[in-house]
């Protein structure tokens, strides 16, 4: 039985168009205009390696401009990690509260599904909703791509796609476990965990010493500059993060299974 899954997936369909459309609609914007601006990438790039701490920030002294998959990282790398982190986050911190906060437990405590089948269905909800979100963005990506003309790597540009919906899974997670635990809405506390992540990759790109804050922030394997470098995904980063949502998700299903509903 999966009215609940059905339920959350039309409810969230609004949300997810809205954020989706916004979203693919910026991206659409950074790739196409990538031609008028490709003869003014490689000063611009030379600018900007030179910027000390603000180039470090969002990793620009890394990068060449010149290329379209550079010029993808930094202009539309924000959009799709920031814009996404958001969406997760206000999906995922609502979903277990909101019956509470909208006195609409009888609903839901009227089909015969277990707690645990409540939360579990709730979860899959949050992650088809990030799959289409990720998935409306990569079609509109890859086209807009197409019409410009540019052929980059893709197979490095599958893994900064790849690194943005695992760091948005683990974000929507985080905040899942954190809705188990409320009784009203969360969105307030939603935004803000994803713009302190976001905040704090940027803070450990600034200097060594708090560089051990990438174990703690998603955004820390999202990184442009270091996947186009590497070829890779930053392994040590992505398991603890996925380690905190397991953790999250674990956490849900105890303390909804046991919490008072009312």
């Amino acid at each position: 039985m999966m009215a609940i899954w059905k339920h959350e997936l039309k409810t969230g369909k609004l949300s997810l168009c809205i954020w989706s459309f916004a979203i693919a609609f910026l991206l659409a914007v950074c790739v196409l205009i990538y031609p008028e601006m490709e003869g003014q990438m490689g000063q611009i790039s030379e600018t900007f390696s030179q910027m000390g701490g603000f180039s470090q920030a969002f990793g620009m002294d890394k990068l060449n401009f010149g290329e379209f998959i550079g010029f993808f990282c930094v202009e539309c790398g924000n959009v799709l990690g920031l814009g996404g982190a958001l969406f997760a986050a206000l999906t995922g911190i609502g979903v277990l509260s909101k019956e509470e906060k909208d006195h609409t437990v009888e609903f839901l405590l009227a089909h015969p599904v277990k707690r645990s089948g409540v939360v579990a269905q709730k979860l899959c909800a949050v992650f088809v909703q990030v799959f289409f979100l990720n998935l409306i963005n990569v079609c509109v990506t890859v086209g807009c791509v197409a019409v410009i003309g540019e052929s980059p790597d893709w197979e490095k540009m599958a893994l900064l796609f790849l690194a943005y919906f695992i760091m948005q899974v683990e974000v929507a997670s985080i905040c899942f476990g954190l809705s188990a635990f409320l009784h009203r809405g969360g969105t307030g506390l939603g935004l803000g965990i994803a713009a302190v992540f976001y905040f704090l990759n940027i803070i450990a790109n600034l200097t060594e010493k708090v560089r051990f804050l990438k174990y703690i922030t998603p955004f820390g394997y999202t990184e442009g500059a270091e996947i186009i470098r590497t070829g890779t995904i930053e392994g040590k980063y992505a398991a603890v993060g996925t380690l905190f949502a397991v953790v999250s998700i674990c956490a849900a299903f105890w303390k909804y299974t046991k919490k008072d509903i009312c």
